[in-house]
């Protein structure tokens, strides 16, 4: 199953750019697009994801849910 995420949300409320989160994390804006759209990713983009927010991987959940 897609996980659901908070990506886009807690981007936007740090006033981040798609650009600015995909330059931190060490991904493209595709993935980051991708990502914004519920679809599936790595757990190692994830992990990139997380942490290029500001969360630490114990608050993963905060960003990123699994559906069940």
């Amino acid at each position: 199953m897609n996980p659901i995420n908070r990506v886009k949300l807690i981007r936007e409320s740090r006033l981040m750019s798609k650009s600015e989160l995909a330059r931190k994390a060490g991904v493209s804006v595709l993935t980051v697009n991708r990502i914004e759209r519920g679809e599936k990713c790595r757990m190692e983009t994830m992990r990139k994801i997380i942490l290029a927010l500001g969360y630490s991987l114990e608050d993963k959940s905060e960003v990123f849910q699994d559906q069940e």
